[in-house]
């Protein structure tokens, strides 16, 4: 039996919960599944919230689940992850093997172009923090000719996935002003470089030390935290929210009539009151956007091997040392993805 190097998530909790494990089996690729020898692979919130079961249901917030309800122990995690297809399982053709490709991590409802997402890689199946990863033939992507590297396109799935879903459920376009909050983070840092990328005019929401980074990533203007109560001149055509908490009470009002309000996460606060008559009295829309369809993924695969989105990679750990890149993950200071080597 072959063995790899995986990080396995064995309950609910913090570091001690994750173990990484050197006689994992590699798994064998079933029907209509390759089995992808894993290059690189890069960390996301999602893997936090995961491990900690942040997620909640409805009803019942504090509840310990992974992203879509009960996890099934032990778990392999890692939603982020790009490599090579070494085997095919029955029904797969052979020619596939030996090429290079970007996983997509979404568990979708039904095969239709839109549907939306009800599992994750690293959640409701095994991800790809390990040297091999399992996925169905249908959501590994041929990426031989994109000029990035590894560790770039394995920072696209999860982040950059979140952020194509967000834009173009709010159908956000050329012309329009953005504010992005959270935009130093994974998802804030993708929305930006994707909504510049399509003509919008992008206000990022961010950090002093870290607005340099963010304009420079397609941003028009920056405006920070720290500066006391944000306050913005503009009529905004659509908020692309991943913080939630106060800042939804405070920029609501700032939406033009029929503004487009898409959010996708929550790190600031999940549970909030807001004046509902800001929505109605101005036709507002609020969209929750979890993760991407294939339709969406398909149109990051488009940017992923064309190399016109570049992902930033602020720092590398081997996978063996996953639980001190977890620990710098947690200081937030970094810009950019925090990557794995699982051959390291």
């Amino acid at each position: 039996m072959r063995t790899m190097t995986a990080a396995v998530l064995t309950r609910h909790g913090e570091q001690d919960a994750l173990e990484v494990r050197r006689d994992q089996p590699v798994p064998t690729p079933g029907e209509g599944e390759v089995l992808v020898a894993v290059r690189a692979a890069a960390m996301n919130n999602t893997d936090l919230w995961t491990r900690r079961g942040a997620y909640g249901v409805p009803g019942d917030p504090e509840a310990r689940t992974g992203w879509r309800g009960p996890i099934d122990f032990p778990r392999i995690q890692g939603g982020d992850s790009a490599g090579v297809v070494e085997q095919t399982g029955p029904g797969v053709p052979a020619e596939l093997r030996g090429t290079r490709v970007l996983v997509d991590p979404a568990l979708y409802r039904d095969a239709g172009e839109h549907a939306p997402p009800v599992g994750l890689l690293g959640s409701e199946a095994d991800g790809g923090f390990a040297e091999y990863v399992v996925a169905r033939a249908e959501r590994v992507h041929d990426v031989s000719g994109s000029p990035l590297p590894d560790e770039q396109l394995a920072g696209l799935p999860v982040a950059y996935g979140t952020a194509m879903g967000m834009l173009e459920r709010a159908e956000i376009g050329a012309g329009e002003t953005v504010l992005v909050t959270g935009a130093s983070g994974g998802v804030g840092l993708a929305l930006v470089q994707l909504a510049a990328a399509r003509g919008a005019e992008v206000i990022a929401v961010t950090t002093a030390a870290k607005r340099e980074a963010v304009l420079a990533a397609g941003a028009a203007r920056a405006v920070s935290r720290e500066d006391g109560p944000l306050t913005i001149a503009d009529r905004l055509d659509a908020v692309a929210d991943v913080v939630a908490g106060p800042l939804v009470e405070q920029f609501l009002p700032l939406l033009r009539d029929d503004g487009r309000w898409v959010i996708a996460g929550a790190v600031a606060g999940a549970v909030l009151p807001i004046d509902v008559r800001r929505l109605y009295l101005h036709n507002l829309r609020m969209i929750g956007s979890a993760m991407h369809t294939r339709a969406h993924f398909a149109k990051l695969v488009q940017e992923a091997r064309a190399g016109s989105i570049r992902p930033l990679v602020a720092e590398r750990f081997p996978l063996s040392e996953i639980h001190a890149a977890q620990r710098r993950f947690l200081e937030y200071r970094h810009i950019g993805k925090i990557v794995l080597d699982p051959a390291a």
